[in-house]
């Protein structure tokens, strides 16, 4: 099959970019030709155009777009452009993704109708943003598509719930796809306020738990630093204290990943790591704290003794994508929020199960190719 992929490829973001990968790797094992449609518009980094900024109703929604483009001209011209030629480079090796932008819905109806199939998915392609709301082109809503096949794989909201403006058309942009599936249950729940009966909606492990081996990628030549590895994404928040508490425990240093958002002083020792460069950091460290689900989901699959960190305060609705996976894996008990921070030495010392969760992850990525099987999509190795 020929197969169009539309989500976050384009996001200088680690996690975004091994989902990326993990969702058209696992296609290519397969024998099909998968690539992504490059869509790139600029209100999910830049901001977009200003609304109407005369009426004093739109202020907030344009006082984001205004910072939007404050923060994307300062990380162009004070960013680390080292970092960002290697996410630019990771796009063209590993995601085969090039050619021309695509900004708009019109720019796409010359492309679409060449694909068997369509997959939106994964990351939070389903989360409103104030400055656009839904985006019907992460709902395969493309004028020129015809008869192309239509499924969801494994999108995420990134919280608990929507606001109910959204909700009809919601259901509206869900209904005309041909398969839909979320990958939290908190998914499950907001689709099913929406209107759409939860028969028709199946809850997918993430594109990285489905490809579920990156040594392709992970291999290290040279042997590693014994590290703590940290991973903080929003904010340094109480991230910060249990990254300390664990290298003082484990007696080792302290090393950070930067974030090309990152507006906090390093923990421990930053870093600015090309993708290939941070997993390889991440898999060959000695532990690994984090607040990211891609940093999270990547510890369990390279068997990384790790903690997971709340996010704190008005942030806390997007734990559940990581208190989902975890509570799928058994692992529930590695998470920890500011109340039990002084707890996070003694999770250093508590083994993990790794045979267990790995027998679970086994079960997780069986639901995610019944899935595709279940869409007309061949799973079976090559």
């Amino acid at each position: 099959m020929r197969i169009g992929l539309l989500t976050y490829h384009f996001s200088d973001n680690y996690g975004a970019l091994f989902q990326a990968f993990g969702l058209r790797q696992w296609f290519i094992d397969r024998g099909h030709d998968a690539e992504f449609i490059n869509y790139h518009p600029s209100y999910v980094e830049e901001g977009g155009p200003l609304d109407r900024p005369w009426k004093p109703s739109l202020w907030r929604k344009n006082a984001t777009i205004a910072y939007m483009w404050a923060s994307h001209i300062q990380r162009n011209l004070l960013g680390d452009r080292a970092q960002k030629r290697g996410f630019e480079a990771f796009r063209r090796t590993y995601l085969g993704a090039t050619g021309r932008r695509l900004k708009t819905a019109e720019d796409l109806g010359s492309v679409v109708g060449r694909y068997d199939l369509l997959v939106c998915g994964s990351d939070q392609i389903w989360n409103p943003s104030i400055q656009r709301g839904l985006d019907p082109v992460y709902f395969l809503a493309i004028s020129g598509s015809g008869d192309v096949r239509k499924i969801a794989y494994a999108p995420s909201f990134g919280r608990t719930s929507i606001e109910s403006e959204h909700l009809g058309e919601l259901h509206a942009l869900a209904s005309q796809l041909d398969g839909i599936s979320v990958r939290e249950e908190t998914g499950l729940g907001i689709l099913a306020d929406a209107g759409i009966s939860p028969e028709r909606v199946h809850v997918v492990p993430d594109p990285t738990i489905l490809l579920g081996n990156f040594d392709m990628l992970a291999r290290k030549k040279a042997p590693s630093d014994e590290v703590v590895f940290c991973y903080a994404l929003r904010t340094d928040e109480v991230i910060r204290d249990v990254a300390g508490r664990v290298a003082a425990k484990l007696e080792l240093p302290l090393v950070s990943a930067r974030s090309s958002r990152q507006r906090w002083s390093d923990i421990g020792e930053g870093i600015s790591p090309t993708p290939v460069e941070w997993l390889q950091s991440l898999a060959n460290s000695a532990f690994v704290v984090s607040n990211s689900f891609h940093g999270v989901a990547l510890s369990v699959i390279h068997r990384k003794p790790f903690i997971a960190v709340k996010l704190p305060g008005k942030r806390a609705g997007m734990n559940a994508r990581v208190e989902n996976l975890l509570d799928q894996v058994g692992l529930s008990w590695r998470m920890v929020d500011a109340d039990d921070a002084d707890n996070a030495a003694k999770l250093v010392d508590m083994q993990i199960d790794w045979d267990a969760v790995g027998s679970k992850l086994t079960d997780l990525r069986s639901t995610g190719e019944l899935f595709l099987q279940s869409q007309s999509v061949t799973v079976a190795p090559r």
